[in-house]
């Protein structure tokens, strides 16, 4: 959509406001809006201000002066708003120098896609996310001094057998069965079918939807593929879509990776493919008809796995889905049939267009900027240098014999171990200068100091169940 389309739009449309939205380092929507006179021509070229002094991992205070200028193509309108609402996502730039904010996750994301095509390797990258997310009937949570405690509830929870529900009709989800069983058992059909409507009234193609493993309204629905920056542009426009939908039923949804114990997580398998000259790059006559430039893309994912899992699993609770036992790719390998594998190579279709790679282990909480471009610098930096994968796994990892577990690579553990193997493996971020090694230090020290530091000295309520009588 060119500058002219947009402002017709907003003419033909009768929208009264523009709401103007960037993502910040940690990957959450902020926004303003201007009344819809005010967006005109050069808006599109010499942006509006705004205060960057609060934006989480930002400006400092005395350098708080930014610009937000829209991005035309990014054009959609608001399917919540009472009043007819333009939406446009913005570039931040720096108001004296008129360049680019370096740490604009959205720049980065855009960057990674000019140095793939620097590298004469491909010209164009598609990514293709399986988010999922759960669906609560309500949340309440808490921290003080003296008290600590969460809550959640959802119909559909198996917790919810035995409780008068005036009455109780018993289709409650055992753990491990909501994939997938037709209603009444799955009680989101109506409103997951709201939330494609929504998705495609926004632009956004929708080839699946269906409840998930878990138990209290796990779902997932699928996106079609797109190119690196569209598809993240794609996720926070889903993650709006999906919450503000269920916020019009009277419910809430979380993208937390495991809000619930002892039952599965919540995983963004990424589906990844290389393009050059409208020909698919990954498809070819080696294990699993993957081409030995794919199979170079796998290697360069699993040597840095570890350190890429700071982006793409970048929270606390992200490292209590990877965890043994719930379908969760704790091991660094990969295989064609075996999801218990990090890297998977789908083999629903014979057609080269369809031959991606399958990575695993990310989880929706993660910036999908910096998580994308992450895991696609890591995969060239793997075809660069020719990195092996090393022999596929194709049997279940969770049976191997210690001896065998031992040689496969591991997930890290911890938010703490992904920084630190962050800190020690990111020269190939900095090809291009597409990460910066100021953006790789913000990072690091935002997790450590609001994050880890906090959650270290906090109690939790399993210390007093294993610990008061001491």
């Amino acid at each position: 959509m060119s500058v002219e389309k947009v402002l017709k739009l907003i003419k033909d449309e009768e929208a009264k406001i523009v709401d103007l939205r960037f993502v910040d380092l940690l990957g959450t929507w902020q926004h303003f809006s201007v009344p819809a006179h005010v967006i005109e021509e050069d808006t599109f070229t010499e942006g509006l201000g705004f205060d960057g002094s609060s934006i989480r991992g930002w400006q400092s205070i005395n350098e708080s002066d930014m610009l937000v200028v829209p991005d035309a193509q990014s054009a959609f309108l608001d399917p919540f708003t009472e009043v007819t609402t333009l939406n446009l996502i913005c570039c931040i730039l720096d108001p004296i120098t008129k360049q680019p904010y370096p740490k604009h996750p959205r720049y980065i994301t855009y960057k990674a896609q000019e140095y793939l095509k620097s590298t004469g390797i491909a010209d164009t990258a598609f990514f293709g996310p399986e988010l999922e997310f759960f669906i609560l009937d309500s949340i309440r949570y808490d921290i003080k001094q003296n008290a600590s405690y969460y809550f959640l509830d959802s119909q559909e929870g198996i917790w919810n057998s035995g409780k008068d529900e005036e009455p109780n009709l018993g289709y409650k989800i055992r753990n491990k069965e909501g994939y997938f069983p037709v209603a009444p058992t799955d009680s989101l059909q109506d409103l997951r079918t709201e939330m494609i409507l929504n998705l495609e009234k926004v632009g956004i193609e929708v080839e699946t939807h269906h409840h998930e493993v878990a138990t209290a309204g796990q779902c997932e629905i699928d996106m079609k593929f797109s190119t690196l920056l569209d598809m993240a542009d794609k996720v926070l426009k889903y993650k709006y879509i999906v919450k503000n939908t269920a916020a019009m039923y009277g419910k809430t949804v979380t993208f937390m990776p495991k809000p619930i114990f002892g039952d599965n997580g919540t995983g963004m398998h990424s589906h990844q493919s290389l393009w050059k000259d409208g020909k698919p790059l990954f498809a070819g006559n080696l294990y699993a008809g993957l081409s030995e430039l794919a199979m170079y893309y796998m290697g360069g994912i699993i040597k840095h796995g570890k350190a890429i899992a700071a982006f793409t699993n970048p929270t606390i609770n992200s490292y209590k889905r990877l965890v043994p036992g719930f379908e969760a790719p704790i091991n660094l390998a990969y295989s064609s049939r075996n999801r218990s594998a990090a890297l998977r190579i789908p083999m629903y279709s014979s057609s080269p267009k369809a031959k991606r790679v399958e990575v695993r282990f990310p989880d929706p909480s993660a910036n999908p900027y910096l998580a994308f471009s992450a895991m696609l610098m890591a995969g060239i930096d793997g075809i660069i240098n020719k990195i092996d994968p090393g022999e596929p796994l194709d049997k279940n990892i969770y049976d191997l014999p210690p001896q065998e577990l031992a040689n496969v690579p591991k997930a890290p553990a911890s938010l703490e171990e992904a920084l630190q193997a962050l800190e020690d493996d990111h020269e190939f971020l900095l090809k291009g200068d597409v990460f910066s090694e100021d953006l790789i230090r913000t990072w690091i020290d935002y997790k450590k100091e609001k994050e880890l530091k906090p959650y270290s000295m906090s109690i939790n309520p399993l210390e007093f169940f294993m610990y008061f009588d001491a």
